[in-house]
């Protein structure tokens, strides 16, 4: 296994026992998703779920099909896709140039950065490998399914049950503070239940 895939296949053992699909990731994670927001083709999201590697790819083949993977996935507000001439003014370029670094996969940074940023890319969209790629779009939904695992993960994360352990040693200002924040965060989970009931009794 190559170093690139080696953080991934952690992330995915990881993952395989929260939602107890080891090898079975396709099933349960959104490939659809995954492949919108990371520019790789559904199938090869698949493969790496599933344990597999992705092609060999160079960096201008990638630069170059990820471009590509745009044009195909966003549209304009209207619901039409992207002509040329509308990436290249939103890249700030020309269209010829446009034409020739997609020939070539080898646009400038401020080129790409500019589009990344248009489209709410994340950075180095169009120059990570698949698996490292890959692994950072699967970063939150690791983070999101270990907060369901261990809901005082977050709380523990924050120092919050560590400050709670010490209060025997807080003076009444410091204990005053604590309370409050303990206050806010009960009256807020108050308010989201009473939404909620309110909601579901409609």
């Amino acid at each position: 296994m190559s170093d690139a895939h080696a953080p991934l296949a952690g992330l995915l053992e990881r993952l395989g026992e929260l939602t107890e699909r080891p090898g079975r990731l396709p099933e349960v994670l959104d490939v659809t998703d995954l492949s919108y927001r990371t520019g790789i083709p559904a199938e090869v999201v698949a493969r790496l779920l599933g344990g597999g590697t992705a092609p060999e790819t160079g960096l201008a083949e990638r630069v170059r099909q990820r471009l590509d993977f745009i044009r195909e996935t966003r549209r304009r507000p209207d619901g039409k896709r992207y002509a040329l001439d509308e990436l290249a003014r939103i890249a700030g370029t020309s269209r010829q140039w446009l034409s020739e670094w997609r020939k070539s996969g080898m646009p400038s940074l401020e080129h790409t950065d500019r589009l990344r940023r248009f489209f709410g890319l994340p950075a180095g969209y169009f120059t990570a490998d698949e698996p490292e790629a890959l692994y950072e779009a699967l970063q939150p939904v690791l983070q999101s399914l270990e907060a369901q695992a261990d809901p005082l993960l977050r709380l523990r994360e924050s120092g919050l049950v560590r400050l709670a352990m010490r209060a025997p040693r807080m003076n009444p200002r410091q204990l005053a503070t604590l309370a409050d924040l303990a206050e806010m965060i009960i009256t807020s989970e108050d308010t989201y239940a009473s939404a909620d009931i309110t909601k579901d009794g409609q």
